[in-house]
């Protein structure tokens, strides 16, 4: 993933709910919408919380007539347990939520986005304006949609960028592309053009992986 940027890719009508919605309003907007979360918002619009589906499960749990006669382990209490337990009793979105919310911005590379739910382990991400106010949402869904470009328009814009990249004639270089694999072939003045080249394609927005044919003069490395 490499130039584009999270507003080219979120979605920007967003389910949300209000700190006072009801549990039950809560579990029929992702039903009813077909999603496994939604942020929570105060009367600014500014985010101030996540609901994941997860959230609402632990309702189920405490529900479990059963669960009390079942041998299992159960761990110390931590601060994680101490909220679960919590959310298992909650009524509102705001004692359902998981705060602070993890954001990003919409002019923010999909690249960041991507790190940050890997990092926080989340499957969505509020997007704010500068003044926390929600204009988008990013998800897991909306990234992998990357994948989806067509070969053509992956191979011009690998060669776009090895052109401005190395600084090299349209011509020494040529980028075939079928299902997302790229094939670079060509011949370039230095051995470090040939690296970069590599590394430039490999970064290029729906690009799966790079066949490497490239040929060059010298040993010498780039400057």
């Amino acid at each position: 993933m490499g130039d584009f940027r999270v507003k080219e890719v979120m979605t920007r009508e967003v389910v949300r709910a209000r700190r006072d919605t009801p549990f039950k309003e809560v579990a029929r907007l992702l039903a009813e919408h077909r999603i496994s979360g939604l942020p929570v918002v105060d009367d600014q619009e500014k985010v101030v919380g996540v609901i994941s589906e997860t959230d609402l499960l632990y309702h189920q749990v405490r529900q479990d007539p059963d669960r009390r006669h079942r041998r299992f382990h159960v761990p110390r209490p931590n601060r994680s347990a101490r909220s679960a337990a919590a959310k298992a009793w909650a009524r509102t979105a705001e004692q359902l939520m998981t705060r602070p919310a993890f954001i990003v911005a919409p002019e923010q590379h999909v690249t960041d986005a991507a790190s940050m739910m890997d990092l926080h382990h989340v499957a969505r991400l509020p997007v704010v304006d500068d003044e926390d106010r929600l204009v988008g949402i990013v998800t897991r869904g909306n990234l992998l949609k990357l994948f989806l470009r067509p070969d053509a328009e992956i191979g011009r814009d690998v060669v776009d960028r090895l052109v401005r990249g190395i600084d090299c004639p349209r011509y020494e270089v040529d980028a075939a592309v079928a299902d997302g694999v790229v094939t670079l072939r060509g011949h370039l003045a230095r051995r470090g053009d040939a690296r970069l080249a590599a590394r430039i394609a490999g970064q290029v927005d729906g690009v799966v992986a790079i066949t490497d044919h490239l040929t060059y003069d010298s040993d010498g490395l780039r400057p």
